[in-house]
């Protein structure tokens, strides 16, 4: 047809649109009825709004709440909402999103007075008012000088000078009932897409719960995480030390020639954490035999129980680490996923009667035989790698089933330490942007797969939402029972990544799929100014990761 131009939808459909259909409009087009609402589209594999109007043939895939995408575009576009709602009913006030805590968001609201039960109360049923009217969310390109009085204006102010990192005289915003706010991706069409929501007054701030991409129709009960929520403020307060807590402020001290003052403090800061659990556990050694640490892909674990294992020896303590990896069930005992393949991750792959019989004679002053399990054939080995314990000696695990109690069931709980390290990022890109510390960890395994096992951005990308979802199945539900937490983020090892990582990210071409998320951490990675890694000192959890440390690399 003349003057029509072909779109491609979810691999399945081929429309004849006008030049200039939105989106938006080309899914009403659609004629068979969808479980969740559609929020985005990747177009050509990048990532954009409803409102985006469809110039020249395309690939189109339609976004919904099941992926992680759509869910982020979700949690985008209530954050907005919450602002919009705590300025009306706040007016004056400045809000700011510190972290994700359980299922939501953890906010607080710098106010002339302190704030109440009943003003977050207000603030939600302002919020479903606004939902009710479902009020557009218009993306507008507007000039850097518009952008900077219209946020002036609005008291939010932080998002000028951080825009001014985007390239070109233009930035796009979004509008809102005549509330202007910058996001870091696209947002819903309007105000009725929001339709799950809670807002729960949680001291000194709040939490906003959001619906999860397994069941986006309902909002799941809340779990209280205290010890977690006690790391994040921990973290915030550090962070206000430093004076670090955003963008703007790393990229200052970054330019103005105060990495290496920040760099040293952050890493002394770290050296003294560990130092602590290392006199914690000398304090209890006569009970304590076993220390294990778990935490997701990326934290730094591996780096961190050898500076652990260091602290303990300057306490009269000698640790002998046990790799987890070597008590595997040969190759065909290995349980398999929903696809058939092999599930390393599952606990049953751990040969658990093994384990817990060596433990045990191990704490009995026992000699055992150390296993090694030989990746290559699938089975497991025997070197005469023979092991006793002395009386100041204490047994070191690491893996990622440390902290669930199936793993050691024969061991008593108080004869066991356990430990969960997580970067838990002490900075956001300004008051309504946090940086979700799953991003962070992501572009830590970027750098190391490539430098350690030669894979490609590519490569890693495609295979973090198998690792993720081994995360929520193996780690998150264990995390609350561990007797220490430790938070592993550097705040300044994101200008550090930026430099090593931004040029991986390039190299993935418009036609894979990874290219969405390539496209969301460059753009991401774009606000932060690049540091090299000269001064980064060489036992710190960052060369884990970009290289250089000088601790032995994981087997």
């Amino acid at each position: 047809m003349e003057n029509f131009i072909k779109v491609h939808v979810d691999g399945e459909k081929t429309y004849e649109i006008a030049p200039g259909t939105t989106v938006l409009d080309l899914l009403k087009l659609e004629t068979q009825e969808r479980k969740y609402p559609v929020v985005a589209a990747i177009i050509n594999n990048t990532l954009q709004d409803l409102r985006t109007e469809i110039s020249e043939e395309c690939e189109i895939r339609f976004v919904d709440l099941t992926s992680e995408h759509g869910i982020r575009v979700y949690h985008r576009s209530a954050t907005m909402l919450l602002m919009r709602a705590i300025a009306e009913v706040l007016p004056g006030s400045t809000a700011i999103i510190q972290h994700s805590l359980g299922n939501g968001l953890y906010g607080e609201i710098n106010y002339d007075k302190p704030l109440k039960d009943r003003d977050i109360t207000r603030i939600e049923r302002q919020m479903g008012y606004i939902i009710e009217a479902d009020e557009p969310m218009v993306r507008k390109k507007v000039s850097k000088k518009d952008a900077e009085r219209l946020f002036t204006e609005a008291g939010l102010v932080e998002k000028i000078d951080l825009l001014s990192y985007l390239p070109g005289e233009e930035v796009e915003i979004y509008c809102c009932g005549g509330f202007y706010d910058f996001y870091n991706g696209p947002l819903v069409p309007s105000t009725g897409y929001i339709k799950q929501f809670r807002l729960r007054f949680y001291l000194p701030g709040f939490i906003l719960e959001l619906p999860k991409k397994e069941n986006p129709n309902e909002i799941p009960p809340y779990v209280e995480q205290g010890k977690l929520a006690s790391v994040h403020f921990e973290a915030k307060k550090w962070a206000g030390i430093i004076k670090v807590n955003n963008a703007l402020s790393l990229n200052h001290t970054v330019t103005c020639g105060n990495a290496n003052n920040l760099i040293r403090v952050s890493e002394a800061l770290h050296e003294k954490k560990i130092a602590q659990i290392a006199d914690q556990i000398t304090e209890n050694i006569d009970r304590i035999r076993i220390v294990l640490i778990a935490g997701p892909s990326s934290s730094g674990k591996t780096t961190f129980a050898q500076r652990l294992s260091i602290q303990l020896q300057v306490n009269g303590i000698c640790p002998v680490a046990i790799s987890l990896d070597d008590y595997f069930v040969d190759r065909e005992h290995t349980p398999r996923d929903a696809d058939g393949n092999y599930d390393f991750e599952s606990i049953d792959a751990i040969d658990r009667a093994l384990f817990n019989e060596h433990l045990i004679k191990l704490i009995q002053g026992e000699e055992v035989e150390l296993p090694y399990f030989n990746f290559k054939t699938g089975k497991r080995e025997y070197h005469g790698n023979k092991l006793k314990l002395g009386p100041a000696d204490l047994v070191v695990v690491e893996g990622i089933h440390g902290l669930n109690d199936i793993l050691t069931s024969s061991i008593p709980k108080g004869r066991k330490f356990k430990i969960y390290v997580s970067a838990l990022t002490q900075i956001n890109l300004d008051n309504h942007n946090r940086i979700p510390t799953t991003d962070v960890r992501l572009l830590r395994r970027i750098a190391r797969d490539h430098r350690c096992r030669g894979r490609s951005a590519k490569e890693t990308l495609a295979m973090w939402p198998s690792v993720r979802r081994g995360e929520e199945k193996n780690i998150f539900p264990f995390q609350e029972s561990a007797d220490v937490m430790f938070n592993s983020a550097l705040p300044y090892e994101l200008a550090v990544l930026k430099k090593i990582v931004e040029p991986l990210l390039q190299e993935i071409s418009p036609e894979h799929a990874e290219h969405v998320e390539a496209q969301r951490l460059l753009k991401f990675l774009s606000y932060f100014a690049s540091l090299g890694i000269e001064d980064v000192p060489l036992n710190s959890i960052a060369r884990e990761f970009v290289g250089g440390s000088c601790f032995p690399a994981a087997r």
